[in-house]
């Protein structure tokens, strides 16, 4: 079973379908004991950095969530379920993140010309190899909604994009994935990340 995570905000339903429809077990929970037990975890996050942990503590969910990630247990963080592995965030300052991952989510540098967030269809560059992208064609088209970033990162770094600048639009490290866009709303492509997901997981 994969566990959907529910802190109270993220696009929860459309990742739980999503799954049906490709054929996998999933639960939404916000259950300790479920989430440990799980096979894999999704975390698909919406909101701002600061409620999410906020929302996290209160729901005692911080600690099965490390526990299950760092036992090995496959991870996917979808947009600020992303952001939320790092240490901080510019968007909440003084906020700890999960500090699984050493860094820090900034904001986009938005010209002009461009419209806060980033919100929409855009192409993702693959930088490496990884499975959750496997038969991908490069400059494939996911949906974004998001004002903060991660940068690139030659060892994190899977997939690239750029709105103002470049940023990871997905990164991996040791049994995490993470994306900046969100699959479950990217038509067929979005659906692939997410069945390769549940493949590498199984």
């Amino acid at each position: 079973m994969i566990a959907v995570i529910d802190y109270g905000l993220g696009n929860l339903k459309s990742v739980h379908k999503a799954f049906k429809l490709l054929g996998y077990e999933s639960k939404i929970t916000k259950n300790p004991k479920e989430i440990l037990d799980s096979q894999a975890i999704v975390f698909p996050g919406v909101g701002s950095f600061g409620d999410c942990m906020t929302e996290l503590d209160s729901r005692n969910l911080i600690s099965p969530i490390y526990k299950s990630i760092k036992s090995g247990k496959f991870f996917l963080g979808i947009c600020l379920g992303l952001q939320i592995l790092f240490n901080n965030s510019e968007e909440s300052p003084g906020v700890e993140g999960l500090n699984i991952i050493d860094g820090t989510i900034s904001k986009i540098k938005f010209g002009d010309d461009l419209k806060v967030p980033h919100m929409g269809w855009n192409k993702i560059n693959i930088q490496k190899k990884c499975n959750i992208f496997k038969n991908f064609s490069d400059d494939s088209w996911m949906y974004f909604v998001h004002s903060y970033k991660f940068d690139l990162n030659a060892a994190l770094t899977l997939t690239k994009s750029y709105y103002g600048e470049e940023f990871s639009s997905s990164i991996s490290f040791d049994n995490i994935y993470a994306t900046q866009f969100h699959p479950e709303k990217s038509s067929s492509q979005g659906l692939k990340v997410l069945e390769n997901f549940a493949k590498i997981s199984n």
